[in-house]
């Protein structure tokens, strides 16, 4: 089953990014393997990927101490500060950065293990009251602060866009971050780049490809649908 989703979802992939003259190797897939067994992803490691995303700092831990060390892993749940320890130092990619506390917390674990921590800083584009995320209008402003913390790097922005059931409804979202980050690249802000927009999950990946996402956060289209109960309060939806 992991391997002819996978399949399916490249041949998309693919296919979106053909409609605007892009390069599929420019997109990368982030296999969404929250709640899911090592097992699982252990077939979708023996196809190839090796980029995969978890929401739970505990869960990632467990995952990344029995998986393959060549695994690259990308934390993309809200991070409590209390958590950062499970998640720096494994995470190649934090996903979720929503405040300067959060952001110093994450450096002050840096130090401590000796890394410099990628990370991306999420907008709530959309504003809704179940997600986290900051206002577009207060993005640069965390930007700024991340970008003076010498053990992080600022590496792009990421949203998680509304569960709609028309994927087109979501392009005005993924256009307005992407203009944002234009925006804040034209700053020349030093220790920050823009060159990652993480946006697009399985019900509309196709549309932010075509709006500019460079990474794509794919779990129910490759591993099947999870047998939990989605909470709002943690702003979680079918990823």
């Amino acid at each position: 089953m992991v391997r002819e989703n996978l399949e399916n979802v490249e041949k998309r992939i693919l296919n979106a990014c053909q409609r605007v003259g892009r390069h599929p190797e420019d997109v990368t897939l982030v296999c969404v393997s929250k709640t899911k067994p090592a097992e699982m992803i252990q077939d979708a490691y023996g196809y190839g990927k090796r980029e995969f995303g978890e929401n739970k700092a505990q869960e990632l831990r467990e995952k990344y101490d029995v998986l393959p060390k060549d695994i690259i892993w990308h934390f993309i749940g809200h991070l409590q500060t209390n958590k950062v320890k499970y998640v720096v130092g494994r995470a190649g990619l934090i996903h979720s950065v929503d405040s300067c506390r959060l952001a110093q917390a994450i450096e002050a674990e840096s130090v401590k293990k000796g890394v410099v921590s990628h990370i991306l800083v999420e907008v709530n584009v959309a504003q809704e009251a179940s997600k986290f995320g900051l206002r577009t209008e207060e993005t640069l402003e965390l930007v700024k602060q991340a970008a003076a913390l010498p053990h992080l790097r600022i590496d792009g922005l990421m949203t998680i866009a509304p569960f709609v059931e028309n994927p087109e409804q979501n392009r005005p979202v993924f256009q307005q971050l992407r203009e944002l980050s234009v925006d804040i690249d034209s700053k020349n802000i030093d220790n920050v780049s823009m060159g990652i927009l993480s946006m697009g999950m399985t019900n509309d990946y196709e549309i932010a490809i075509e709006e500019g996402a460079t990474h794509v956060r794919v779990g129910t289209g490759i591993f099947g649908e999870r047998n939990y109960h989605i909470e709002q309060s943690e702003g979680c939806r079918r990823i």
